[in-house]
């Protein structure tokens, strides 16, 4: 499928919009609450593919999952031993947090399983979760290729280890973490780079013996039982982005984004937005389900080209793809380095933003760790890809809006992935 999109270079873009719930953070409440005792109510999740897909893995393991309403989820939770056997392959389709994440939680389990999903998860890394969880006495390998899915997992007694992240990556983390719930002893692991931490949070609002050691190391210690508990979803700070880049390089334009979550772990794109000069502020601050939120208002501002490396990258992971759209509207040169990680994820997304937006016209020169930006950049209407990936997609679709004439992106169906509704709000406000 494609969709058609007219360049409004000129637009004065202003609105009030809420976005969907956290993907992260509906991932780990739905996966968390399977495994706590009695009932975890989760309000304003992400119904995406993504989420979905969690979803269904857990209802294959015995997990009773309700759908109260709109937005509303209950997790009836088995406790930690309570989980059964899956009759078939656990299916995860594209979700990278889904196989990682649920990888940890079944090798510790008294039953064998296997997780696979779409082509592009079976071209995704998985020696990063593989190695660590080996080294806790795990079964884990991959059928046809040693470090890919479809994984097979024999689950077996698990062993507590202290391990150095050796990549930031807070889906290894978050595997390890449980399990660590299964293992004989503690599970201590060190971040050489903060990774986002919703497992973290989530575990000790559910009652887990988690604690943060000096020197940026977690501490787990198995044996305390976990409880369901009311989950506030806050608004998903990547999916915000999208619209905050709408109006960031516009004169005049003023967007609200309300209820989104900042976790200081998510706020990179915030931090680099503010370096690039946009006019940035947090409105309604407060804290619930210990995630912190608050409205962010933006208006648009002449914007400056910077350099992004390794300090900041684990924070903002998701949006570089973002941040090279409005670095064609930047004055002067942007660098993104360090970023490795784009290669991995849904598509190449390092090749996949450089072609995109070299169709359209942009100054934008491909980097082993990243790219560099030159602008700002007149860009042209084009038709361009979206290589399935949700992220490229919604990138694109900004881009289009500072072109001139019409982009047909193609694939635009990926977006279902994490943000449904995502075309529906940037047509209303884009016209």
């Amino acid at each position: 499928m494609a969709v058609i999109l007219e360049g409004i270079k000129e637009k004065i873009i202003r609105g009030t919009i809420t976005i969907p719930g956290d993907k992260s953070i509906t991932h780990r409440a739905i996966i968390l609450g399977s495994i706590a005792e009695g009932e975890t109510i989760i309000q304003n999740y992400l119904d995406g593919l993504d989420c979905q897909n969690t979803i269904s893995c857990m209802q294959s393991l015995g997990v009773l999952v309700e759908r109260v309403k709109k937005n509303l989820l209950i997790v009836k939770g088995r406790g930690l031993s309570g989980l059964q056997a899956p009759n078939g392959v656990l299916q995860v389709g594209n979700s990278g947090t889904t196989i990682r994440l649920l990888a940890g939680l079944l090798c510790g389990q008294n039953f064998n399983s296997v997780l696979d999903g779409d082509y592009s998860i079976r071209k995704r890394p998985m020696k990063r979760v593989i190695q660590p969880l080996s080294l806790m006495n795990a079964q884990i390998k991959g059928l046809y290729q040693s470090d890919f899915a479809p994984l097979s997992i024999v689950g077996k007694s698990l062993q507590g280890i202290h391990y150095t992240l050796p990549v930031a990556s807070a889906q290894v983390k978050s595997a390890l973490l449980l399990a660590g719930l299964y293992a004989n002893g503690e599970t201590v692991i060190y971040e050489p780079e903060i990774t986002r931490d919703h497992t973290e949070r989530m575990l000790e609002l559910m009652q887990a013996d988690i604690k943060y050691l000096p020197g940026d190391k977690i501490s787990l210690k198995p044996g305390k039982i976990l409880k369901g508990v009311l989950i506030d979803v806050p608004g998903d700070i990547s999916s915000a982005a999208y619209f905050l880049a709408l109006a960031c390089a516009r004169k005049e334009s003023e967007i609200i984004v309300k209820n989104v979550g900042i976790n200081p772990t998510r706020t990179g794109f915030l931090k680099v937005l503010k370096q690039m000069g946009a006019q940035i502020s947090l409105l309604n601050q407060k804290d619930i389900s210990q995630e912190p939120r608050a409205d962010i208002k933006i208006n648009g501002a002449l914007l400056r080209g910077i350099s992004i490396d390794k300090k900041i990258i684990p924070s903002i992971i998701d949006e570089l793809p973002l941040v090279a759209v409005i670095a064609t509207q930047a004055q002067g040169e942007t660098v993104i380095k360090d970023a490795q990680e784009l290669r991995v994820k849904e598509s190449d997304r390092i090749k996949s933003i450089v072609q995109g937006l070299t169709k359209m016209g942009a100054h934008i020169y491909e980097r082993e760790d990243g790219f560099t930006v030159t602008g700002p950049n007149q860009l042209q209407g084009n038709i361009v890809e979206s290589y399935y990936d949700h992220r490229i997609a919604m990138s694109l679709v900004i881009a289009a809006s500072y072109a001139t004439g019409k982009t047909v992106l193609q694939q635009e169906e990926c977006i279902n992935i994490s943000y449904p509704n995502f075309l529906k709000t940037y047509f209303q406000l884009s016209t």
